[in-house]
């Protein structure tokens, strides 16, 4: 269920009084955010704090137990997965999910073209759509791998390729889930100048992390979560300056 929006938003994506319980455990307990649009954002907070489930309340992959979520001014209490990209959200995930039997480049593809895999198989390619592949894989640091499947992938490499693939969407919010966890410092660096790329582009970007350098490097705004509830927010680096964020949330 939807309602229309209300006008224009400095936000491009909002909770109000979002909840969501696990038997009695509150995963999200009464969130009100607000993510500024345009720029990166950054949640933290120690492990059990809720970012995660945020991030599944977001793009619906869980359903909401109370509250909204307000995407580009349009008030949700109904979010469905499938229609997020429909109103300008993507996501990846902490376990990263791609066709592990395909190529790197026709897991591009697949999001390009017609989104069931195999039609997406058999679809003619439209003019542009080679050269936007192509640009995306580039852009990623994959195009020597685009003959490779999947599955044979580093970790790393899956996880560019997972970011290549929510580029091809080409929505203006991406929310992504740990996309520096486990990468090898060369990869790290072509992940967050992929972010500023994104920023400098006008996209909005939430993402979640336990580096505390990266957060400070990358961060415009910053949310604090501790047991479900926002601790604080504000700008990252009047955020960072806390002593109460330092010393009992960041360990800096």
């Amino acid at each position: 269920m939807s309602s229309a929006a209300e006008g224009p938003t400095p936000y491009a994506l909002e909770t109000v009084d979002v909840r969501k319980h696990f038997g009695g455990v509150h995963a999200v307990d009464g969130l009100s955010i607000g993510i500024p649009r345009g720029e990166i954002t950054c949640v933290v907070g120690p492990n059990g704090s809720g970012k995660s489930t945020l991030i599944n309340l977001l793009s619906g992959m869980l359903p909401l137990d109370g509250g909204l979520v307000v995407v580009d001014g349009v008030r949700l209490r109904v979010v469905k997965p499938h229609e997020t990209p429909g109103l300008g959200v993507t996501r990846t995930f902490q376990d990263v999910r791609l066709f592990d039997q395909i190529t790197v480049w026709d897991n591009i593809m697949v999001v390009l073209t017609e989104r069931r895999l195999l039609p997406s198989l058999f679809e003619r390619p439209r003019p542009g759509q080679r050269e936007r592949t192509e640009q995306i894989l580039r852009n990623v640091g994959m195009w020597e791998k685009r003959r490779s499947l999947a599955m044979d992938l580093s970790y790393g490499q899956r996880k560019l390729l997972e970011i290549g693939r929510a580029m091809a969407l080409n929505v203006n919010t991406y929310l992504f889930d740990e996309p520096f966890a486990g990468l090898f410092p060369q990869m790290l660096e072509r992940v967050k100048e992929i972010m500023r790329q994104m920023r400098s582009e006008g996209r909005t970007i939430l993402f979640i992390s336990h580096n505390m350098d990266i957060v400070r490097e990358l961060s415009d705004h910053l949310i604090v979560m501790d047991s479900g509830r926002l601790l604080t927010e504000g700008d990252a680096e009047e955020v960072l300056a806390q002593p109460e964020v330092i010393e009992a949330y960041l360990g800096v």
